[in-house]
């Protein structure tokens, strides 16, 4: 499997998720099978269906975890050398020429994405339109709504 580029901060959230799901939403959903068992026939009771249908979905979560972890690449921008560059994890102010509208995005992994909060997928076409260029250039990037063109304000490695 090739490796999942994370940030510091996206390897410690899915690291966190993880000990959540396995020292307190596993022992709870094993604790509700329990109960939904001591009611009674199982093939109409919907509390146990419902139980053992948590179950999956946090054990498919555990292993989904698990396997990004083990494939993660983590990378600590705060350790590289400066530079202007736009690179996966840099912080990234950008101008739109046609609106002058002025917006700041964080290039993170897929898993650590949240368009509300500025953080954006290493994939979207946006970071794939920064990536490798450095302040001052202009970019042209290709959205939804057509083309976009860019100028890249400033790097930080925060």
């Amino acid at each position: 499997m090739q490796q999942i580029p994370m940030t510091l901060r996206g390897a410690e959230k899915l690291r966190e998720e993880l000990e959540y799901l396995k020292s307190v939403r596993r022992p709870e959903i094993i604790r509700s099978i329990a109960e939904a068992r001591e009611h009674g026939d199982l093939k109409e009771n919907s509390e146990y269906h419902s139980a053992r249908e948590q179950q999956g979905f946090c054990e498919g979560r555990i292993q989904e975890i698990e396997t990004k972890l083990s494939n993660a690449q983590v990378i600590d921008v705060t350790k590289l050398t400066l530079s202007t560059r736009v690179i996966f994890g840099s912080t990234v102010s950008v101008e739109n020429l046609d609106t002058k509208e002025k917006q700041t995005y964080r290039i993170v992994g897929d898993d650590e994405a949240n368009f509300k909060q500025n953080l954006i997928s290493v994939n979207s076409p946006i970071a794939r339109g920064l990536v490798g260029k450095e302040e001052g250039n202009v970019v042209v990037i290709n959205t939804p709504g057509g083309e976009v063109e860019y100028e890249i304000l400033k790097v930080a490695y925060l």
